[in-house]
């Protein structure tokens, strides 16, 4: 086998129809939820704190519409509603605080939880490997236990902050936008409705792509870690002085 013959057989497999169209086993997701269950409560704040923060941020336009119509377009510049732009204005300054305070502690909450999970996961891990045989090890890669304890652990916990963020504060800010339109203007919104497949078709098509190469991503880098740790250890080291080439 060549030099790249490692990269390709992984490159191969990440693709094989067998790995790629595997689907979750019965119980995966039961057992991710348990991982969750005890920051039910800071999961709730989370979720609460990024509603609170995209409706703020979804008011700020009303406010400049309020200040536009009400306290300048619809009176002549001499005699304008001053009284109101600044009470609008200082309504402006009050969510602009309050959503800085809300990222804060919506940063401090996905911190506690996010970093609650890894340590969880990598300790359920560890155990977990420490009660294997001696077999196990003998035919298991030490880069790729590395690379679950590190790499892998890290998407997990990826997923329950900044994955579960997205997708809450995605919906409720679509809920906000879709709801000003209709008040606005329903032609143009069920017109704009119209036009979402053009934007979900492609995402979807381009997701299973984005799956397939985050999936390659984690195959190759548990791969790269196989080869650093058997290469750097005394075992190793030894074994290509005497018997390999130090340059591949």
């Amino acid at each position: 086998m060549g030099p790249g013959g490692p990269m390709q057989m992984m490159r191969s497999f990440a693709r094989d129809p067998a790995v790629t169209d595997k689907k979750l086993a019965p119980g995966t997701a039961r057992r991710i939820a348990t991982f969750a269950s005890p920051y039910k409560r800071e999961l709730r704040i989370f979720i609460l704190l990024t509603v609170l923060g995209t409706v703020a941020v979804g008011a700020t336009p009303f406010i400049f519409w309020r200040i536009v119509d009400d306290g300048v377009g619809k009176n002549p510049p001499e005699t304008g509603r001053p009284g109101l732009v600044l009470v609008l204005a200082l309504v402006l300054v009050a969510i602009a605080v309050f959503d800085a305070a809300l990222s804060l502690a919506n940063r401090w909450y996905s911190a506690r939880i996010g970093e609650g999970l890894i340590f969880d996961m990598r300790s359920k891990v560890y155990a977990h490997v420490q009660r294997q045989p001696i077999a196990f090890f003998t035919r298991t890669q030490t880069g790729s236990l590395i690379t679950r304890l590190n790499n892998d652990v890290l998407g997990a916990q990826q997923a329950f902050t900044g994955t579960l963020s997205s997708i809450v504060s995605n919906v409720i800010g679509a809920i906000i936008v879709i709801a000003s339109m209709l008040y606005f203007s329903w032609q143009i919104t069920l017109l704009s409705l119209l036009l979402i497949p053009l934007f979900i078709i492609p995402a979807r098509l381009l997701g299973s792509r984005l799956q397939a190469m985050t999936r390659e991503s984690y195959a190759l880098n548990a791969q790269m870690n196989t080869t650093l740790t058997e290469r750097f250890n005394v075992s190793g080291a030894l074994l290509v002085k005497l018997f390999g080439r130090a340059e591949v």
